[in-house]
């Protein structure tokens, strides 16, 4: 089991960069894989992008480019670094972990993210 806190969301202009933090409980290092998803206003979920135990990384096509998933290992802290953010990123993002035997998701609180224009 772990537990998940976020931090880093806040207001930024359309054009602007955030750094959101997700720290673990315990050691990520042997966690199969954590990620970023996020969830607009009257939208479902979504995945943004995960980063393995590996150092694999994959992006959500909206966000490819623009945002850098990476890991601490010694500090048991997964980033999300955003640059030219849109509005259309404005949502509450949460950090996942894909952890456990059967594998199992586990989430953070959220943090709010808002683009102005």
């Amino acid at each position: 089991q772990v537990q998940l806190v976020e931090s880093g969301g806040g207001l930024v202009q359309a054009g602007g960069s955030l750094r959101l933090s997700c720290a673990a409980s315990r050691s990520i290092i042997t966690i199969h894989a954590m990620g970023w998803y996020r969830q607009a206003p009257g939208k479902q979920r979504e995945w943004v992008a995960t980063i393995s135990r590996g150092g694999s990384t994959n992006y959500a096509d909206s966000v490819k480019g623009r945002f850098t998933i990476s890991r601490d290992n010694a500090k048991n802290t997964v980033y999300l670094q955003m640059n030219s953010l849109k509005q259309e990123d404005t949502a509450a993002y949460y950090c996942s972990a894909l952890d456990g035997l059967p594998l199992k998701n586990y989430w953070g609180q959220g943090t709010q993210v808002t683009v102005s224009s």
